[in-house]
């Protein structure tokens, strides 16, 4: 179980915190490093190397961190968004 967990929402000149284009989280893990995760159309979550990539510079688009309260917000604007149940992945 991760120590701490870390949202952030992905935005763009046409996306807002409020609506971004994606959510990922960063889960901590005391002395063993973390992982970076992806919110997917189906709801699940699944390694990525965003954030990774944007701490470099390597990512066009930026990262706002949001708490835990903004990213269950974000969460149910997906739901809107792409249905209860999400979209298959190959949508």
């Amino acid at each position: 179980m991760p120590d701490k967990i870390t949202f952030y929402a992905i935005v763009d000149n046409d996306t807002t915190v409020e609506r971004p284009y994606g959510l990922l989280r960063r889960l901590e893990f005391d002395g063993d490093g973390f992982t970076d995760e992806g919110l997917r159309r189906d709801f699940s979550w699944s390694f990525t190397p965003i954030i990774v990539e944007w701490e470099r510079s390597d990512f066009d688009d930026e990262l706002v961190e949001v708490n835990h309260a903004q990213a269950s917000k974000i969460i149910r604007y997906f739901r809107e968004k792409w249905g209860a149940f999400g979209k298959p992945l190959g949508s």
